[in-house]
């Protein structure tokens, strides 16, 4: 396939032909009617591929696992009168096992047992690797949809616990495909049962599409609620933090402890609102993610009521909603607190630089005053020094006139001081301008 396509293409980008294949990975089981669908979801914190392939290999015995399966995280193992699907999620691993309804499990039948039938062996279920998140028997029978005593077989057939379900199908035209009607409810064999009474031309593939839509509403729903307990527990612990902010903001107002102080609590405190973030923001992503799914598989099962019961959707909304608002709040709370952390801190650090920028100026100006100083001084130093040289000159002058008249020159020593002096005077007077211009710029 890959080189007809080059033949007539450009070169395929190296992620095409995967991501292309990606929505034919996961199909739906194809299964005849009537059949029990046993599905055990287990959470695969801890648990290597590895390991659930070597479970599987328990099933295959001395057959080898097909690679293509092992690869992608998804495996049809086709055993010897039942079929098993292995899918590896993210967080949890689902294995589905699709067989034939036991005998004593027919429609009309009061509580049967349904774990020791499962074509596995129950040891087999229990050695499944991971914890248990979810466990469904999933029954589907070709018949009883026109049944008058339909609700009260399926109440004895499913056990204790109000019974809620709905048709599915098409809701323009009122026409079902089949009925659901289940408690939700955990048994004593741990298992929830799922009761699905189709009409008796429903096809394989169509029993498949029925029974994937309603295990993975019922996973999904429960790996959604998984960050209710972790919203819970963080509302004490997001109220302590949210007091403390205010407290700290409190003292910022008023001033009442020294900059460097606020600073280092706010920095404990922002440490600690982003450590509680990092260590949450996947979960509570994650529940986002699966009620949306929950969402999708709730509509796609087009419900309309059965006569006296509640439908699925309704009562799962019923707390899901709540809880799911309650994990969303919380992750909000979250990101707000965050927000007003550093906010305040970023109004601290404006108040350091605005006193750092004040400090500084005093600093500039005391620097400016001691320059002026330096300069003035070194101005009358350099004025003195000139004064100084023009007395000596002066003085040179009057001892250069003696030697002068005593060497025989005729000439008066004092009148060639006198004529010196004017020049003196006039250094001087220049000198003394010099520093009053000095003076004056300072």
């Amino acid at each position: 396939m890959n080189q007809t396509l080059t033949r007539y293409l450009p070169a395929d980008d190296a992620q095409r032909i995967v991501l292309h294949n990606e929505i034919h990975t996961r199909p739906s089981a194809t299964f005849k009617l009537p059949a029990l669908i046993v599905y055990v979801a287990v959470l695969n914190k801890d648990v290597s591929k590895e390991s659930e392939l070597a479970h599987l290999q328990k099933l295959a015995l001395k057959q080898d696992l097909p690679s293509d399966g092992v690869k992608s995280s998804f495996l049809q193992l086709q055993c010897d009168g039942y079929k098993v699907i292995w899918e590896r999620h993210t967080e949890f691993t689902r294995y589905t096992i699709f067989q034939s309804l036991p005998a004593h499990a027919q429609w009309g039948c009061q509580l049967p047992e349904l774990t020791p039938s499962v074509a596995t062996g129950p040891q087999w279920l229990s050695d499944i690797p991971g914890e248990t998140i979810t466990a469904i028997h999933l029954t589907m029978l070709n018949e009883g949809m026109q049944d008058p005593d339909a609700f009260a077989k399926a109440r004895l057939w499913l056990g204790e616990g109000t019974v809620i379900g709905s048709k599915m199908g098409r809701a323009s035209d009122h026409q079902s495909h089949s009925h659901l009607m289940t408690t939700l409810r955990v048994g004593s064999d741990g298992f929830e049962r799922l009761l699905v009474l189709a009409a008796p031309d429903t096809s394989e593939n169509r029993s498949g599409r029925i029974a994937q839509r309603l295990l993975e509403l019922e996973t999904y729903r429960i790996m959604s609620l998984l960050s209710l307990p972790l919203a819970k527990s963080l509302a004490a612990k997001l109220t302590q933090s949210e007091l403390r902010l205010v407290e700290i903001n409190d003292r910022l107002e008023k001033k009442m402890n020294k900059d460097e102080l606020l600073l280092d609590d706010l920095a404990a405190l922002a440490a600690q609102v982003e450590s509680t973030t990092a260590e949450n923001s996947f979960r509570f992503s994650a529940a986002r993610a699966y009620d949306a799914i929950v969402q999708q598989r709730i509509a796609e099962m087009r419900e309309q009521p059965l006569s006296g019961i509640q439908t699925v959707g309704e009562f799962m909304q019923r707390r899901l909603a709540p809880a799911m608002a309650t994990v969303n709040a919380t992750s909000l709370r979250l990101s707000a607190l965050a927000e007003r952390v550093a906010r305040a801190s970023d109004l601290l650090r404006t108040r350091v630089d605005i006193a750092s920028e004040n400090y500084n100026q005093q600093l500039l100006e005391k620097l400016t005053k001691g320059q002026a100083m330096q300069l003035r001084l070194q101005t009358t130093v350099e004025g003195l020094s000139i004064a100084a040289i023009s007395y000596y000159v002066v003085s040179l002058t009057l001892y250069i006139g003696k030697a002068l008249q005593a060497s025989g020159v005729n000439v008066s020593p004092e009148i060639l001081a006198g004529f010196s002096t004017p020049v003196v005077l006039f250094v001087c007077w220049r000198v003394i301008q010099k520093i009053h211009r000095s003076l004056q710029d300072i």
